[in-house]
């Protein structure tokens, strides 16, 4: 191997391992630190990377986002897009439940105010989070609304949407935290809403599970438990009053559910 290929595969290896350094800080690593101190909160499982703004500008950015997400993010996006424009929205409320990088939300809320919404709430429990998904959102303003609130208790009312998007949030959501944040999104669904949900899904290959399982086991560890026991649409399922339809793709690693409201 010459030696232009031996310090290129060098420099990669570098920079790929300091990517790696870098996410597991702002991640995993960053809460194990935090799980040292006594004082727990609402907030205390979430990432650095989704609260400190500094953080927040330097990682969304789409290209990074699309790579995490194995160049899926486009493909899971217009599915839960086109849901929403096939949906009669007319007059009606869409909720958006935490924030996500990367165009998914302003997508969405473009796929909403064209099926006629009335207007869209974005909620999220990092103020941070809020304020930079605003600063997505300036041509919607006058129909979009911003609220500081947690997932596992909105704080708004029964029935108040039509529609309410999850984009990749369960995976970081402690397994209790889980349950009732999925609770929350059909508490606040009027019947015959739609939930849509983004994940990460079971592969169905062996080498992409092995990776999937590493992946999950130092950066988030929380997620294995969407390959079985909590299962959204199984957690759907066994709660009752869902009609629920699952798509997947990239071998099986990451999954749409849209689930009806009975």
């Amino acid at each position: 191997m010459n030696a232009w290929m031996m310090n290129a595969l060098v420099a990669l290896l570098g920079l790929l391992a300091a990517t790696g350094l870098f996410f597991f800080v702002v991640t995993r690593g960053a809460l194990l630190m935090r799980g040292l101190s006594s004082t727990q909160g609402a907030t205390s499982h979430v990432y650095p990377i989704y609260s400190n703004m500094r953080l927040i500008k330097l990682v969304d950015f789409q290209p990074i986002i699309s790579a995490i997400l194995l160049f899926q993010y486009h493909r899971l996006v217009t599915k839960i897009v086109d849901g929403l424009s096939a949906t009669a929205l007319q007059g009606k409320t869409v909720l958006i439940t935490s924030c996500a990088f990367g165009n998914v939300i302003p997508r969405v809320v473009e796929a909403s105010m064209q099926s006629g919404a009335q207007r869209v709430l974005i909620a999220d429990v990092v103020e941070n989070e809020l304020t930079h998904a605003q600063s997505k959102l300036a041509q919607y303003a006058p129909k979009v609304e911003y609220i500081e609130s947690n997932a596992t208790a909105m704080n708004q009312p029964d029935g108040i949407a039509q529609a309410n998007v999850l984009f990749f949030l369960l995976h970081e959501l402690p397994h209790p935290m889980k349950i009732q944040a999925l609770s929350e999104a059909g508490r606040v669904l009027a019947p015959g809403g739609k939930l849509y949900l983004a994940e990460f899904h079971k592969p169905r290959l062996w080498v992409l599970k092995a990776l999937s399982w590493t992946y999950f086991k130092v950066f988030e560890p929380l997620g294995l438990a969407l390959w079985d026991t909590h299962d959204p649409l199984n957690c759907l399922e066994a709660m009752g009053g869902w009609k629920c339809e699952r798509s997947t793709c990239f071998f099986g690693n990451f999954q749409v559910i849209t689930a009806t409201k009975l």
